[in-house]
């Protein structure tokens, strides 16, 4: 709208960026069947800002061939693709998720992870924006002035979440060095909704924990939870090239875990424990072997009630005990923890 609003009107304008705005997305129809390659080859190369460059003369015709008032705009026109192509896929390397903005010379998901996939501190301004262009007849100076303030306001909360992911980290390093711990890998993410309550996840050895550390407020209002990893599960998964795959995707931050009989895989930085938002099972644990099959997707969010009550008491100040994790909770005097009875890996080999 910001681009083309003067030129083909806001409606136009809103209609026509919302199009281009799904064009990255399309890959959802590409990807394989296998839940685990999906899963780590999703926001490829359909979101590569090169990708994004080659492309944009092809819709940029299109584009031009459509609207009268870009005929003679062809610079115009092509700037407005490329921006809408591009934002997307900026946008989602902001995500913990991550996207391969640079692919193929650099074929890893770049994963800022300080905005949370759906935030309406971030999405409100820009909808106030785009419902008040379908209601227009043609571009006005108040809404062009509207239209600013609002992106300024989206930009601005960006840089505050960049911002405050770093604050929140560093604040995690001090908190965790007074249990004497020093994680092989740290990273900082919020929760659901919102940028006041932050989880941060480290790996430390034969443990991950789960701290959880608000924005305002003292160190007393942070809640640590720890979970013990087998390394003996994991010599025993290791020729299963499944799992290479994650650890990579996920630089690091995965989880092995054995319930009922079946090895499970998990990304640690998306969703909550224990039903983290991408776990698979890779088959079945039996006499100290892993005896594979066709990975399976494991779905479900556990009690969402629940977790929001938790969220909204600690986005209220109340430090609040996490009831899905009460088991692994790291008192403030204690250090030993016991890992949650339904999440934790049981021997093998």
């Amino acid at each position: 709208m910001a681009v083309l609003g003067r030129k083909i009107g806001p409606r136009r304008a809103a209609l026509t960026g919302g199009i281009l705005g799904t064009f990255p997305d399309l890959d959802v129809f590409l990807t394989p069947e296998d839940p685990i390659e999906a899963f780590v080859q999703h926001r490829g190369w359909t979101h590569s800002l090169f990708v994004h460059a080659a492309l944009t003369p092809i819709i940029g015709e299109v584009v031009r061939l459509l609207f009268n008032a870009l005929r003679r705009e062809r610079v115009f026109a092509w700037s407005a693709v490329f921006l809408c192509l591009a934002t997307h896929a900026v946008l989602d390397a902001v995500t913990i998720y991550g996207t391969r903005l640079f692919w193929p010379f650099w074929t890893d998901p770049v994963s800022m992870g300080s905005i949370f996939i759906i935030d309406p501190l971030y999405t409100l301004p820009l909808l106030v924006a785009m419902v008040w262009a379908f209601c227009l007849r043609g571009w006005t100076p108040r809404y062009c002035k509207a239209l600013t303030v609002c992106l300024g306001l989206t930009v601005a909360y960006l840089g505050w979440t960049l911002l405050a992911q770093q604050m929140i980290g560093s604040r995690a390093v001090a908190l965790l060095a007074g249990k004497n711990i020093t994680p092989d890998r740290l990273i900082a993410t919020p929760t659901p909704f919102n940028t006041a309550l932050w989880r941060v996840i480290a790996v430390d050895g034969d443990r991950n924990y789960n701290l959880y550390i608000p924005v305002f407020g003292g160190t007393e209002r942070a809640t640590l939870y720890a979970y013990d990893r087998d390394p003996q599960l994991e010599a025993c998964s290791a020729e299963d090239t499944r799992i290479a795959k994650v650890v990579r995707f996920s630089r690091g931050f995965y989880r092995l875990m054995v319930r009922d009989g079946e090895v499970i895989l998990a990304d640690l930085r998306m969703g909550l424990t224990p039903n983290y938002a991408f776990r698979f099972v890779l088959g079945r644990l039996e006499a100290g072997r892993l005896f594979p099959a066709p990975a399976r997707r494991l779905k479900g969010r556990g009690n969402i009630a629940e977790d929001l009550d938790w969220l909204l008491a600690n986005l209220r100040g109340i430090p609040a005990t996490r009831l899905a994790e009460a088991s692994a909770k790291v008192g403030p005097t204690r250090f030993a923890a016991v890992a949650s009875t339904d999440d934790r890996p049981k021997r093998a080999c």
